[in-house]
């Protein structure tokens, strides 16, 4: 039978190379993208995709059931994966765009994994895989945002790996560092709406920093960063591994900070994470 996976945010990135490689390898994607004009892009590439936006309830239990209506009725795998970030100081975060970031990167991914679970559970398996980041066990400057959403990930996916241990239903993380994506890029749009940069008492940091970062172009590659494809190549151990880890690290700042984490007081640790900023 035809393995199925529901994967989101498959507009770029990480989504899109997960739902083609998956795709050619014979599994049965349904790859969805937040806005209707990617899916379409999608379809013309040979996928199967329809919207599906974490910010909005309805369009979450719209997507499963086309999902479930495509697969017979059955899903051996969900890659949450969509996303987004809001740079920023973390004493300039307002409530209302701190809410926001939350209600798509923590409450749609729990949501969405709550309508999934009784069909995984009545077939007797399942894979529900995240995608975090390093950002779930340490932050850095002006990612306070995003980080709290990875965190939430982390704690919510390892209660549920516990209590899915008799279910069949294995929860994997997965912990990228610095991929290729347009995450930076596309982060812009929030900054702008969310953060009031120029009323800040840290004003001269976002011109020396953030805004040189978010604004200009990179002059050459991150010595450390990899392609979308890195993730790939982890997430489809994740799904074929009779018995998955906890949690893959991927990229060698994740490998070295999750080692730092565990070894270096507290203060330390700062200091190296503030230098690596």
């Amino acid at each position: 039978m035809t393995r199925s996976i529901l994967i989101t945010g498959c507009s770029s990135g990480i989504g899109y190379d997960a739902a083609h490689r998956l795709s050619a390898m014979g599994w049965q994607v349904l790859a969805t993208c937040r806005k209707p004009e990617d899916c379409e892009r999608l379809l013309g590439e040979g996928l199967e995709s329809f919207p599906l936006d974490y910010a909005d309830p309805q369009s979450i239990r719209d997507g499963v059931a086309e999902t479930l209506a495509r697969t017979g009725g059955r899903l051996d795998a969900l890659f949450n994966n969509g996303a987004w970030a809001l740079p920023g100081a973390a004493e300039d975060l307002p409530r209302e765009g701190l809410r926001a970031i939350f209600e798509a990167n923590v409450f749609g991914w729990h949501d969405l994994t709550q309508q999934v679970i009784p069909t995984m559970r009545a077939q007797g398996h399942g894979r529900i895989i995240q995608n975090s980041s390093v950002l779930g066990f340490v932050s850095f400057n002006w990612r306070g945002a995003y980080s709290a959403t990875k965190y939430a990930i982390e704690g919510l996916s390892d209660a549920l790996r516990l209590e899915m241990a008799d279910t069949g239903i294995d929860v994997v993380l997965i912990q990228p560092g610095p991929i290729a994506t347009k995450i930076r890029e596309n982060s812009i749009d929030n900054f702008e709406r969310w953060i009031d940069w120029e009323g800040s008492a840290r004003v001269e940091q976002y011109r020396d920093t953030l805004l040189k970062r978010l604004y200009v172009p990179s002059s050459g590659k991150d010595k450390f960063e990899l392609p979308a494809s890195a993730v790939t190549d982890v997430l489809i151990k994740a799904l074929e591994a009779k018995r998955p880890r906890a949690r893959y690290r991927v990229t060698t700042p994740t490998k070295i900070l999750s080692v730092a984490k565990r070894i270096l007081p507290g203060r330390m640790l700062d200091h190296v994470l503030s230098k690596a900023s």
